[in-house]
């Protein structure tokens, strides 16, 4: 059977299906795909990698910081960027130039932006995940402590807080509502987005719980509603359909590494050492992932532990991104 064409619900595939685009990446954490077949990939060196379409590839670098974290396209083909290691969010463009775009908010420095989001009215979003000064306490010990930003004509503000290690952060295609990874509950949640973007109605989307060491990091919509998401410590990938049903398509998980970091959460005890042994043998780390190809049913995934973006295709296509135009 061709597993690009079954439906959504039934579409599994085993590690061996998988193929692999680019090569010697570095903590490629946010993945962005263009309609002509550019990817771009954020880069611990401090930049972004350029995968052209023949596979060659460019690094841009000058920003500062090795957490390059979420990326996404401005309308003039520059990348916007929540610099993790940077505590800043940035633009690059495709020449090297480098613009600080936010540093602090209401006084106070944003320390750990993960991720960025463009709507379609050119307002951004970003989510940031702890007040601390690095996400790891948040991680060990889980606290309501991150929030959300809202950056458009009348400047930053937080619109939602009290979040548990926010992630990626995505409106749906029609814009009612903002999901986010909320990571250290492993869960789904959105709010509704008013129309001056304001958000309320917090609720969860799919399981309230996908299970332990389900951490979820990112997440894509496809062209049909459903939530493609990845699972971070589990080394994996599922879905969440638009009935709110949930399956995992691919994983590589190490249960026991698995169950002695959640032992560690429960006692506090976690150390990054602990966490690093969850690494699965063949898949390490996968964080994102995002429709591409001149269909928009490649799926190419970012993480942070791998060199190359583990790529399959879809049976459906993806949502495409505000820059497609």
């Amino acid at each position: 059977m061709n597993k690009s064409t079954v439906p959504i619900k039934e579409f599994r595939l085993e590690l061996d299906d998988l193929s692999y685009t680019g090569h010697d990446l570095v903590r490629p954490e946010s993945v962005i795909a263009q309609p002509n077949g550019t990817l771009w990939a954020s880069d611990a060196r401090g930049g972004v990698t350029r995968i052209n379409p023949d596979g060659s590839q460019h690094f841009i670098g000058g920003l500062d910081g090795a957490e390059v974290n979420g990326l996404a396209m401005a309308d003039d083909g520059s990348i916007i960027v929540a610099n993790l290691g940077a505590s800043k969010v940035q633009k690059i463009s495709p020449d090297g130039n480098v613009k600080d775009l936010l540093t602090e908010i209401d006084g106070v420095s944003i320390t750990t932006p993960n991720f960025v989001f463009l709507d379609s009215r050119n307002r951004l979003w970003i989510s940031v995940m702890t007040r601390e000064s690095h996400w790891w306490p948040s991680a060990v010990n889980a606290r309501p402590d991150g929030y959300i930003i809202l950056i458009d004509e009348k400047g930053p503000r937080i619109v939602a807080d009290g979040l548990y290690l926010t992630n990626e952060i995505r409106l749906d295609p029609r814009e009612e509502y903002l999901y986010i990874a909320e990571t250290m509950k492993n869960r789904v949640l959105r709010f509704r987005v008013q129309p001056d973007g304001n958000l309320t109605d917090k609720e969860n989307f799919g399981p309230n719980y996908l299970g332990a060491g389900s951490a979820v990091d990112g997440f894509t919509f496809d062209a049909e509603g459903n939530i493609w998401i990845t699972l971070v410590l589990r080394n994996g990938l599922g879905v969440i359909t638009t009935d709110g049903d949930y399956h995992v398509v691919f994983e590589d998980p190490r249960e026991e590494a698995l169950m002695a970091f959640d032992e560690g959460l429960a006692n506090g005890t976690a150390t990054p050492e602990g966490m690093a042994m969850a690494a699965g043998p063949k898949l390490q780390f996968i964080t994102s992932l995002t429709f591409g190809g001149p269909d928009l049913r490649t799926a190419y995934l970012g993480s942070l532990g791998m060199s190359t973006l583990p790529t399959f295709q879809s049976p459906v296509a993806g949502l495409p991104m505000r820059h497609w135009k």
